[in-house]
C-alpha cells in the first residue's frame, strides 16, 4: 500500500492534537516531518512519531521538500495563506486549518493558484464530522423534521479569566477573536446544511477586561431557501445553551454538549487504539419530535478520521478533496460581512456564494 509522507507545519494544539494523530491513524499516511521552533515541541514530535524529521522553519522545509507528498498548515491564522502559498509554489498538496485565510482576497488567490498548478488544496473543517452535526444532517436530509425553519447552533464556554495570546490580544489582521475562531465552524456547518445566504446580521462584543478582540458573538444568517440560522459563540457563558436546536414544520431536534472527539484527542486517545471512537452514550443523546411526543434518538458516531481517509483517496486514486476550498471562501465572505454588520449595526444584504 503506498504511503503519503506528510509534513505538519506547526506543532501546537492544532498540529499535535487535531492533525498529527488523525494522520498517524490513516494507514496510507505517515507524519514524516514537523516544523516547530520549540525544542519542547520538537522532542514531543520525535517521541510521538518515531523517525519524524523536525525542522525549525517552514523555509527550511520548503528549501528541501523532497519526499514530502502533503503539507498541513496548523499555524496561527495570519500565517495560513502565506504558508499555503509557499507549499503550492513548491507543487505540494495542502491542507489548511480553519480559518482558510484572514481575508477573502487571500483565499481566492490560493484557490486560483492551486487550480492553475493542478495541485490539491483543502481546508480542515473537522466539525463536519461531529456526531451531533451528522445526526442533524441525517434528520434534515431524510425529511424527518419537515421543512426546516430555524437552525440554532452554539459554541459556548465559561472562561471569565482571559488566557492571553494572539487569539485574545490580536486584531483583524491576525484573524483573532471568537467570530473567526468558532464562527468558521458554525457558519460552515450552516452553509453545508442549508446552502447560500442572502443576508447577514451580527453582534460582536468584548466582555472581558484586558482583551483586544471579540469574545461574545451572535450571527444571524438568512438563507436563500428561507431557513434562518442563529449562531452563538461565547467565552462568557456561565450556563451553556443547547449545542443544536433545530425547528422544522413537523418536528424539532435538541441536543446538549460537545462532540467527544476533541476531548478524546486532548486526553491522548487515538482513533486507532482499538476502542470505539466518537460514540455518545445514550444519556447524552439529543431529543427528537414534537411536543408532547418527544424521545431520544441515537447520536451518530463522530468521524474526524474520515477527513484524512477521504484526502488519501483523493491524492492516491483521484477524486474530490474532502472539503472544497471554495466553501471556505464562502465562509470567509460571510465572516467579513458579519464584521461589517456589527460595525454598522445593520443587516448586510446581497451576500454571494458559489452555487453547487
Amino acid at each position: 500500500m503506498p504511503t503519503l509522507e506528510v509534513a505538519v507545519v506547526g506543532y501546537g494544539l492544532a498540529g499535535s492534537v487535531f492533525h498529527a494523530p488523525l494522520i498517524a491513524a490513516e494507514p496510507r499516511m505517515r507524519v514524516a516531518a514537523v516544523v516547530t521552533s520549540s525544542a519542547e515541541r520538537a522532542a514531543q514530535a520525535e517521541r510521538e512519531h518515531p523517525g519524524v524529521r523536525v525542522v525549525a522553519t517552514a523555509d527550511e522545509l520548503f528549501a528541501n521538500p523532497a519526499g514530502i507528498d502533503l503539507v498541513v498548515i496548523a499555524t496561527p491564522n495570519r500565517t495560513h495563506a502565506p504558508l499555503a502559498r509557499q507549499a503550492l509554489t513548491a507543487g505540494l498538496p495542502v491542507v489548511v486549518d480553519k480559518p482558510f485565510a484572514v481575508t477573502v482576497a487571500e483565499a481566492e488567490e490560493l484557490v486560483e493558484r492551486a487550480e492553475q498548478a493542478g495541485v490539491a488544496l483543502t481546508v480542515f473543517q473537522n466539525r463536519r464530522w461531529d456526531g451531533d452535526f451528522l445526526t442533524v444532517r441525517t434528520l434534515a436530509e431524510a425529511g424527518r423534521l419537515g421543512q426546516v425553519l430555524r437552525f440554532e447552533s452554539r459554541f459556548e464556554r465559561w472562561r471569565p479569566v482571559p488566557k492571553g495570546g494572539w487569539r485574545e490580544m490580536g486584531d483583524a489582521a491576525d484573524g483573532a477573536g471568537l467570530l473567526f475562531d468558532l464562527g468558521s465552524h458554525l457558519i460552515d456547518q450552516a452553509l453545508t446544511l442549508f446552502g447560500p445566504v442572502k443576508s447577514v446580521y451580527c453582534e460582536l462584543d468584548r466582555r472581558r477586561e484586558g482583551i483586544q478582540t471579540d469574545d461574545d458573538a451572535f450571527v444571524a444568517l438568512t438563507h436563500t431557501s428561507g431557513v434562518r440560522s442563529h449562531l452563538w459563540m461565547s467565552a462568557v457563558a456561565p450556563q451553556l445553551g443547547p449545542r443544536f436546536r433545530v425547528l422544522g414544520s413537523q418536528a424539532g431536534y435538541v441536543t446538549y454538549g460537545l462532540d467527544p472527539q476533541e476531548s478524546a484527542l486532548r486526553s491522548g486517545r487515538r482513533p486507532d487504539d482499538g476502542e470505539p471512537w466518537g460514540t455518545v452514550e445514550p444519556e447524552h443523546w439529543g431529543v427528537f419530535g414534537a411536543e408532547p411526543a418527544v424521545e431520544p434518538v441515537p447520536t451518530i458516531a463522530g468521524d474526524y478520521p474520515a477527513f484524512y481517509a477521504a484526502l488519501a483517496t483523493a491524492l492516491l486514486d483521484g477524486g474530490a478533496v474532502p472539503v472544497d476550498p471554495r466553501d471556505a471562501v464562502a465562509t470567509l465572505r460571510l465572516l467579513e460581512a458579519a464584521r461589517r454588520s456589527a460595525a454598522a449595526g445593520e443587516v448586510v444584504a446581497g451576500v454571494k456564494r458559489r452555487q453547487r
